[in-house]
Parts: structure tokens; C-alpha cells; sequence
């Protein structure tokens, strides 16, 4: 009979844990505050908290993630300023990591400086601190997933009515803040039935977890339906997901698009060599697979990863779609190479955290410094008033108020603006970053003014941006390399 492990971590675990993140917290927020915010999404959001803030509900269920703008919505009672929901977004992806990591240090018994190192490995991964830096619900996301993954294997080895609701109150809120944890769904149900206890279904179990999972449904829907919205507007976003009606600007229409190359060539490309451990060697742990009999933790890691992998690798996709493996991998990596002398231990994981470290110094901080102040302070010399923007909204948290920024998707729309009092339209390059090709007189016309935006040259924006265009892994970075040859990325026209 297994013995309940302590919920806490032991005193030394700890104290290497609030070290470790302690450290981490700096090198997530280094350059931020002279960032901009990275994609329309994030300015977005940015809005529709202020929105909500001021009792607008239009947009509660933007993207079927109410809970993200009711989080922040207070925080928009004190202040507008993006860069403060971008650094608390940024802590609460911190967060995420340390609860991560509290989980596998005390289930795998690991020693303090393991701890310590273990939330270094998984918190330099470059996509983690690239998506950290944004403000989308990854972060929040990333932090519910940690929880649920935790809470779900207690309810694996230690099956009472407890773990079993704790497990389903952290899928509720992660639904609450992201729909892909639909995705969760036929994971846990192939766990429930490999653990083959029948504890979902006695004592009407399996029911109190299903209201459980409709409460915010019928609360926030309500909410919503007294806002003026349709009952039925959260849900429907999550069909309109799947089944999309219409091509979007860049004209992808398709959610399904099989490539099971993609994500191992990003891996390849920019994480450390570690996460192929981490991927690759619990394979030899499947021996141990016996339906009745709960997974160890890292056969029960690698299980969660390699569903993930094989399901996002079916959709369309861009390396947020694998979120929540990159710190499973990592700690994969470390699990299977704890047998190593402790020397050698050390060795391999700072080497493989100062790989990281360099190469967050490459793809993240370089890209930093935004131009967009720049922007906004010629528009206001001149008296401009409202602009147009191709496709980008990254001015907008610069402009006063904001909504004088207006997203131009085809040139055909420029006289009925010019008509509409705007004088001025920002060939942002944001464009080329979605594939979206309705700019081509835009682009032969001198510009009035020109400023240099690193960001949108970046590689891992850009494929970010593969899951909008529907392009594969070489040809989004065919893209980026393309729009790397161009000197500046703001142009600004008069039209």
C-alpha cells in the first residue's frame, strides 16, 4: 500500500525552490518594460479588460476565456498602463513554474539543489519566457495545467472523494481560462479507465463532478445573458473554434492539418537538448504499464507529453500548442538523468540552463526594444488624430486615447477612412508576420516617417503566427527570413 507523501515541501526543498524562483523572476522580466506587446491578441485583451473594468460585457467571452478579463479587471480600476498587466502576467507564468515544480520535487523525492536547478531547467525554456512576456491567457493556463496535473495524480494513486474534486475544481478553473483544456478531457478519460477503480462512478461522484464543470457555465452565462449576450455564446465560441466559417485574412480556414515534424524541428531548433531525453527515454518505462495499476510519476509525465505531442501535432498549429509539455520534458530530462553521479548531474543541467540563457539572449531579449513610442510621439507633434494600421494593433497601448488605432485588413477600406478624418496609415509589418498580402500599393508609397521594430522579425513570433496563417515550420520561417531583409518595420504614410 502506497503511503500519502506530504503535501508539503521538506524545509530544504523549499528554501532552493524560492531561491531558484527568485532568479527566475529577473531573467523572465528582463527588457520587458522597454517591450512592446508582442501580437494583436495581447493588445486585445489589454482592451477588452478595460472594457470589462468599466461594466462593458460585449466581450466577456473573448477567445472562451472569461476568467482572464475578470482577473485583471480590477487591476484596470488602478491603472491602464500595459506594461503593468504584461509584468504581472510574466509573474503569474513564474508561478506556474514553481507549482510545477513543487508538484515533481516532492512526488520524485528530489534533494534541494535538484529542486533549485529543476526550476531553472524548466523556466529558461525559450518558448516559456517568450510566451511569458505577452498578455494572453498562456500564463494562467500554464499555471491551472500545473495544478490539475498535480491534483489528478494524487487522485491516481490515492483515489478518495478528495483528490477526485480537487482534481475536477483545477480543470473548471482551466476551462474558465482557456478552451484548450477541452483537449485535457480524452486524456484524463483514457487515465480514469486505464486506473479502472470505478471511483468516478460511485456515490454519484461522476455527476457532482459534471455540475462542478457547468457551475461557471451557468454563472458567467447568465452574467452574460443579463449583459445583453445569447445564453449559449460561450460554448458556440468553442464550435466556432473547431469548425470555423470562413477563411480568416491570411486565408486559413482548415483546423485540422497533420504534421508530425513540426514540433520536433522547433525543439531541434530551439530548446536544449535536454527535452529529447525527457521525450524520448521514458519510452523504456512502458514495460511497467499494467491497466488497475497507476503510472510512476515520470511514465505519468511522459504519458500527458506524448498525448500532447501526438493531438497538436492532428490541428493546425504554432509552439504555444505544446505549452504545457516544454516543462514536463525538461523535468523528464532531469528524472532520467538523476542516476548520474552528482557532479556530472550538475554538469549536464547548467550546461543545458546556460544553453537556454543563451539562447533567450538571442531570441527574446535582442527583440525587445520597441519602437512604438516613437510612433505615437511623431503623431502627436503632428496633431495626426486617429490612425490606420495593417493588420497590427502594437501602437494602440501607446495612443491616447487607444481606440484612435484602427486595423486596416485590405487597402480597398483606405478611402472610406480617408473619409472618416484619418490622415495617417501605419504600414506595420505586422502584416507580413500574418501572411495577410493586401498591402502591395501601400508598400510602394514613400513613407512620411520610419522607425526599425525588431520584434516583428523575430522567428518565434512568427511561428506563433503559423497556427493563423496555416503554414508549416520552413515555410513560416521562409516568411521570417524575408521580412528580416527589410531595415525598418513601421512606416508611416499619408494617405
Amino acid at each position: 500500500m502506497l503511503s500519502r507523501p506530504s503535501r508539503f515541501l521538506t524545509q530544504h526543498q523549499l528554501l532552493w525552490l524560492v531561491a531558484a524562483l527568485l532568479l527566475l523572476l529577473p531573467i523572465r522580466l528582463h527588457g520587458l518594460a522597454a517591450a512592446a506587446l508582442p501580437d494583436y491578441d495581447s493588445v486585445r485583451n489589454w482592451q477588452i479588460v478595460q472594457e470589462i473594468a468599466r461594466g462593458q460585457l460585449q466581450h466577456l467571452f473573448h477567445h472562451g476565456s472569461p476568467a482572464f478579463a475578470l482577473v485583471y479587471a480590477p487591476v484596470a480600476w488602478l491603472t491602464t498602463d500595459y506594461r503593468v498587466f504584461q509584468h504581472l502576467n510574466a509573474v503569474v507564468a513564474v508561478a506556474a513554474v514553481g507549482l510545477l515544480a513543487r508538484y515533481i520535487a516532492r512526488n520524485a523525492q528530489l534533494s534541494g539543489w535538484q529542486t533549485g536547478l529543476l526550476v531553472l531547467l524548466m523556466g529558461t525554456s525559450v518558448f516559456l519566457t517568450f510566451s511569458g512576456r505577452d498578455f494572453t491567457m498562456s500564463s494562467w493556463s500554464l499555471l491551472c495545467f500545473a495544478g490539475l496535473l498535480g491534483a489528478y495524480y494524487q487522485r491516481l494513486h490515492f483515489p478518495a472523494a478528495g483528490t477526485l474534486y480537487r482534481a475536477g475544481i483545477w480543470l473548471m478553473l482551466g476551462l474558465c481560462f482557456n478552451y484548450k483544456f477541452l483537449l485535457t478531457l480524452p486524456i484524463l478519460a483514457v487515465l480514469e479507465w486505464w486506473r479502472a477503480d470505478g471511483l468516478l462512478w460511485r456515490n454519484g461522484h461522476w455527476w457532482r463532478i459534471a455540475a462542478l464543470l457547468a457551475l461557471p457555465y451557468l454563472v458567467l452565462g447568465a452574467v452574460g445573458v443579463a449583459a445583453g449576450l445569447p445564453w449559449y455564446l460561450w460554448p458556440a465560441i468553442y464550435y466556432k473554434v473547431a469548425f470555423p466559417d470562413a477563411a480568416n485574412a491570411a486565408g486559413r480556414a482548415a483546423t485540422l492539418h497533420p504534421d508530425f515534424l513540426y514540433y520536433l524541428r522547433y525543439l531541434r531548433d530551439f530548446e536544449s537538448g535536454l527535452v529529447w531525453i525527457g521525450l524520448l527515454g521514458p519510452v523504456l518505462l512502458l514495460r511497467q504499464l499494467r491497466r488497475g495499476t497507476p503510472p510512476g510519476l515520470e511514465l505519468y509525465l511522459a504519458v500527458w507529453g506524448w498525448c500532447l505531442l501526438a493531438g497538436m501535432s492532428l490541428l493546425v498549429k504554432a509552439p504555444r500548442g505544446l505549452l504545457w509539455a516544454y516543462g514536463l520534458w525538461y523535468a523528464l530530462g532531469l528524472l532520467q538523468l538523476r542516476r548520474l553521479p552528482v557532479l556530472a548531474l550538475a554538469g549536464v543541467l547548467l550546461a543545458a540552463i546556460s544553453l537556454n540563457l543563451f539562447r533567450i539572449q538571442q531570441e527574446v531579449y535582442a527583440y525587445s526594444p520597441t519602437s512604438y513610442p516613437a510612433v505615437a510621439a511623431w503623431l502627436r507633434t503632428h496633431a495626426a488624430g486617429p490612425v490606420a494600421s495593417s493588420v497590427g494593433l502594437g501602437l494602440a497601448p501607446f495612443r491616447t486615447p487607444n481606440d484612435t488605432v484602427r486595423v486596416l485588413m485590405q487597402e480597398q477600406d483606405l478611402s472610406a477612412l480617408r473619409r472618416q478624418g484619418y490622415h495617417y496609415v501605419l504600414l506595420d509589418a505586422y502584416w507580413r508576420v500574418t501572411n495577410v498580402q493586401q498591402f502591395q500599393q501601400l508598400q510602394q508609397q514613400p513613407a512620411v516617417a520610419a522607425w526599425p521594430e525588431p520584434l516583428l522579425t523575430s522567428p518565434l513570433l512568427f511561428l506563433e503566427h503559423s497556427e493563423f496563417t496555416g503554414l508549416g515550420y520552413e515555410e513560416t520561417l521562409r516568411l521570417q527570413r524575408a521580412a528580416q531583409q527589410d531595415t525598418v518595420q513601421l512606416r508611416l504614410l499619408k494617405l
